[in-house]
């Protein structure tokens, strides 16, 4: 458990890259080989390679990484090593008369910089129309294995295992006797682990991927859902075939599709991005996808990955967490499974949507919002719903 965990004392990072492998990038990129791609208009089967070109050539001839690495260099990162293994976060402090203590997780193929649009808010309410007493000392890391946490040199990290690490970051590097924890994708679920393993120092979780311990989702069927739950069966099977496509490749053998994308940027862009296209909600709106996700954030997104070399390491959390096929049990046999206060925001495009039922039989459910609009990607597409859910969760747990 974590008490056991080694750790150093966490130092100021700055983000640094090399010319020479920012050369190296755009020398890739403009020197790629291209496949054909013969009746591909309407994206049946995948990513649709004119999209992608005008996409590449701006990431290779127009995309100023120097200017995003200063605004990731204006927030406070940090580094620190836990059981040998670095550790990458971004640590705000708060600007009110008692900021509340939260780590926020990303997921794959996020990184920590989909959470960049709330950390302001956040921490410094005031200055964005809110409560000075809404406040938070947030804390985002990387992953192990992702971005700047890396190398990973050690095997393991699954939800569960990253909680642990989360937990002694927080309690014990950090100082914080007490935290709240919110997350997406992986985020969500290594949130709920934290929750599930540290209650006592836990003050509440916020959840927008439902794979809390104890739920078997593929047990769940359309008779478990409600009614007025009858769209979230239909947005499931919307995202059944993408979600297949990578978690299948990623659970049994993420280090053979690993040479291809480590040895090839456009390879890695292509497959994050078009995650991002997946699961992203801009169709419904009637808008843009790049309105959702602008060329800049996807090449920001893409190049922390290439340029850190952490596209195999991260691939590798879903076989890491499914070890055997299934997710680790749950730590103990009380229920619910997660016993501090929780609460789930329900974006209409998320990948996996559980009963509110279910849900209430597996955490103590103190909040459930089905929000307005939002896909796999809350902090980055809906921002300003991630910050009012937030505050207004945790408001009556201070």
């Amino acid at each position: 458990m974590a008490d056991g965990r080694s750790f150093t004392d966490p130092e100021p990072f700055t983000v640094s890259i090399p010319d020479a492998d920012l050369d190296d990038l755009r020398s890739r990129l403009r020197g790629a080989r291209w496949p054909g791609d013969a009746g591909n208009g309407d994206w049946d089967y995948g990513v649709e390679k004119s999209w992608l070109q005008d996409l590449v050539r701006y990431w290779a001839e127009d995309y100023d990484w120097r200017a995003q690495e200063k605004l990731i260099n204006d927030l406070p990162n940090y580094r620190v090593r836990i059981d040998g293994t670095p550790i990458h976060f971004v640590h705000a402090k708060g600007k009110g008369p008692d900021p509340m203590p939260i780590i926020l997780s990303h997921g794959w193929p996020w990184t920590f910089w989909d959470w960049r649009k709330v950390i302001g808010p956040l921490t410094d309410p005031a200055a964005h129309g809110g409560d000075p007493a809404d406040s938070f000392d947030v804390v985002v890391p990387s992953m192990p294995g992702f971005g700047f946490s890396t190398p990973l040199t050690d095997t393991g990290f699954g939800a569960r295992k990253i909680a642990e690490y989360w937990h002694t970051l927080m309690h014990d590097v950090l100082g914080y006797r007490r935290y709240a924890v919110g997350g997406g994708d992986w985020g969500s679920t290594t949130s709920g682990e934290i929750a599930h393993g540290f209650p006592e120092q836990v003050i509440g979780a916020w959840l927008t991927l439902p794979n809390v311990p104890g739920v078997r989702l593929w047990e769940i069927t359309e008779k478990d859902f409600a009614p007025d739950e009858r769209w979230m069966v239909e947005q499931a099977a919307r995202a059944r075939s993408t979600i297949m496509s990578h978690s299948t490749v990623h659970r049994n053998e993420p280090q053979t599709l690993a040479y291809a994308l480590a040895d090839s940027p456009l390879g890695t862009a292509a497959w994050i991005w078009g995650r991002r296209r997946d699961w992203g909600d801009w169709r419904d709106g009637g808008g843009e996808f790049f309105d959702l996700f602008d060329r800049d954030f996807l090449c920001t997104t893409a190049s922390i990955y290439w340029l850190t070399g952490s596209i195999a390491s991260s691939m590798r959390i879903y076989h890491e967490h499914y070890d055997g096929g299934v997710p680790p049990p749950p730590r103990h046999d009380r229920r619910p499974a997660i016993e501090v206060p929780t609460a789930f925001a329900v974006f209409p495009r998320e990948l996996l949507l559980l009963p509110r039922r279910v849900a209430a039989e597996a955490v103590n459910l103190q909040r459930w919002t089905v929000m307005p609009k939002g896909g796999h990607y809350p902090p980055a597409e809906q921002p300003e719903l991630v910050v009012t859910e937030l505050r207004e969760f945790f408001r009556d747990l201070r």
